[in-house]
């Protein structure tokens, strides 16, 4: 089988993460090749993600590098066996890679937590207000129309989620999209999604000041165990998507930081006469007061 020239963010970090043991355990590309019966180079397609690896060889490997039995080494057996195929399938050729790339990883994350410093989290729009953002870059009707069935079929994930917590930016509540009606719906929206289970939804205030970490949207998307999160960044023409324990640790304390800043979450069943003023729900409350 020839290697794939573009190996899916799964593949990637499966490989990442086999070459990562593999180092860790001192042993070169050239004794793994031994070890499968293969050469260098096929030791080196599997950890770029550019060819497969079969359980039975991927238990091996692990065996020998010295992972041991448990969450990390379960996790890793789950990706290879994954064929890395769903509903997202239906949208190649219309939808940029990484976003393809996103989904596989909402679709199989036990947790998301997800700083907006500009808009409201992807996974929380309205059809009206995805459609008003995405046309700011898409202006082919047909591809607009494919891009906004996409967002949209992302939340699909929030229910089985063990955890979804947003921190949104204020100015992501002020900054118009679209009508003030889109505005209206997209904000309701967030308390509609509030009600769910295990999702929690904060937003960060103008009043705390220019904390820096605010400016910088990102994604902490939870994986099968601490060592298979990755962090998500987006930029105008690519993405990052990052394995490195160590720079997810430094987001994930930033993430902390800000929902420690931000108001306390919305919570649509509290009493009006309960909520403080400086509460999430009631500052949503006075920007759709604004909005009428």
């Amino acid at each position: 089988m020839a290697p794939r020239k573009q190996p899916s963010e799964r593949q990637r970090r499966l490989g990442a993460e086999l070459r990562k043991l593999r180092t860790g355990a001192g042993i070169s590309g050239d004794q793994a090749a031994l070890l499968l019966d293969a050469d260098r180079a096929r030791i080196s397609n599997i950890e770029t993600g550019r060819l497969d690896v079969s359980r039975n060889r991927l238990y091996m490997l692990l065996r020998e590098y010295g992972c041991p039995p448990g969450s990390l080494f379960d996790g890793l057996m789950e990706m290879a066996q994954d064929s890395g195929k769903g509903w997202w399938d239906e949208f190649k050729g219309s939808v940029a890679r990484r976003g393809l790339d996103l989904a596989e990883l909402e679709s199989r994350a036990t947790s998301i937590r997800v700083h907006d410093s500009l808009n409201i989290p992807g996974m929380l729009q309205t059809e009206e207000y995805a459609r008003a953002v995405i046309s700011t870059v898409e202006s082919d009707h047909a591809g607009l129309d494919r891009r906004v069935e996409f967002r949209t079929a992302r939340q699909r994930v929030l229910g089985g989620l063990q955890k979804y917590h947003a921190v949104i930016h204020e100015s992501a509540l002020r900054t118009r999209v679209g009508s003030s009606e889109i505005m209206r719906q997209q904000l309701l929206r967030l308390i509609e999604v509030a009600r769910l289970p295990r999702v929690t939804v904060q937003i960060f205030p103008f009043e705390m000041g220019p904390y820096s970490p605010h400016a910088r949207s990102f994604i902490l998307l939870g994986g099968a165990t601490p060592e298979l999160d990755t962090l998500y960044r987006e930029h105008p023409t690519s993405a990052d998507f990052i394995g490195d324990g160590t720079r997810i640790t430094e987001y994930a304390r930033m993430f902390e930081r800000l929902a420690s800043l931000a108001f306390a979450p919305i919570d649509p069943a509290a009493a009006p006469e309960a909520q403080e003023a400086r509460h999430s729900l009631s500052l949503l409350q006075h920007v759709l007061y604004e909005l009428r």
